[in-house]
C-alpha cells in the first residue's frame, strides 16, 4: 500500500476498463499519472447549513459554515443544541450519536459530555485502519515524550490461522505516566478492535492496565495486549 500526501488531483479520465488520474505535489514538483482498475473519488463534506435561515433564529456560524456551541452543545441562543456535521469535529456517525445523548442529557439537567480525544476514526478498506487519541507526530509537536509499543499481525497465532497477517499495532502512552495516548492499528478487523484504545483513553487506563488484562486466546485482540505489553515491557510473542 503506499500512500501519498501533500498531493492533489490535476485531472482524471477512464479509458473504458480502467482509469487514469494526474497528480502532483501541493507544494509544486513533478506531475504524476497513476493508472488503475477503479478509481474511488472523495470529495470531503461540510456543514450543511445554507438555507435554515440560522440568522433569523439567532444563531451565526463560522466560516465553515459550522455552528458554536459550548461543551454541552448548547448554542448561543440558551434554547437551542446542535449536534453532528453541523458543530466542530469530525464528521463521523458514531460522534453524532454521542452528542445527540449528551445534548438530551443537558437538556435534562443531567450534564451530558463527549470526550473528544476519544472518538475513533475507521478506513473501511482491507486491511482496516483505525485510530483513536494521538499521532506520534502530533506529540512530539507538543512536546510530550512518549513511549511506543508495536506488534505485527504476523506474529498473531489468530491471524496467521486466518491466512491474513497484514498490518499492526501501535500504541503510544506517556513516558512518565504511562497514560494511553494513542493507538493505530492496521489489518483486519481494525475498526472492531480500535474500541479497547477507545475505552482506555476515555477512562485513562495505562498502556499496563490493558497489557496485564486477560484476552482470549487465539484471538486477534491479543496483538493490542501484546502492543501495549511493547510499550513497558516486551511482548512474549515477537
Amino acid at each position: 500500500m503506499t500512500i501519498l500526501t501533500g498531493h492533489k488531483v490535476l485531472s482524471g479520465k477512464t479509458n473504458g476498463s480502467s482509469g487514469e488520474v494526474v497528480i502532483e505535489p501541493v507544494k509544486g514538483g513533478e506531475k504524476t499519472t497513476i493508472t488503475a482498475d477503479h478509481i474511488l473519488i472523495s470529495t470531503g463534506r461540510r456543514p450543511f447549513t445554507e438555507g435554515l435561515n440560522l440568522a433569523a433564529a439567532g444563531l451565526q456560524v463560522d466560516d465553515k459554515g459550522r455552528i458554536s456551541v459550548n461543551d454541552h452543545l448548547q448554542t448561543e441562543v440558551p434554547t437551542i443544541y446542535a449536534i453532528g456535521d453541523v458543530v466542530r469535529g469530525p464528521m463521523l456517525a458514531h460522534k453524532s450519536e454521542e452528542e445527540g445523548i449528551a445534548a438530551v442529557e443537558s437538556i435534562a439537567g443531567k450534564g451530558g459530555h463527549v470526550n473528544y480525544e476519544a472518538i475513533p476514526s475507521v478506513i473501511y478498506t482491507h486491511p482496516e485502519v483505525a485510530w483513536v487519541g494521538k499521532t506520534e507526530e502530533e506529540l512530539k509537536k507538543a512536546g510530550v515524550a512518549v513511549k511506543k509499543g508495536v506488534f505485527p499481525f504476523v506474529a498473531n497465532s489468530r491471524a496467521k490461522t486466518n491466512d491474513d497477517f497484514d498490518g499492526l499495532v501501535k500504541v503510544l502512552a506517556d513516558a512518565k505516566t504511562d497514560k494511553l495516548l494513542g493507538m493505530h492499528i492496521v489489518g483486519v478487523s481494525a475498526g472492531e478492535m480500535i474500541v479497547e484504545g477507545v475505552v482506555g483513553i476515555n477512562y485513562g487506563a495505562s498502556s499496563e492496565d490493558i497489557g496485564r488484562t486477560c484476552h482470549a486466546h487465539p484471538t486477534l485482540s491479543e496483538a493490542v495486549k501484546e502492543a501495549c505489553m511493547a510499550v513497558y515491557d516486551k511482548p512474549i510473542h515477537f
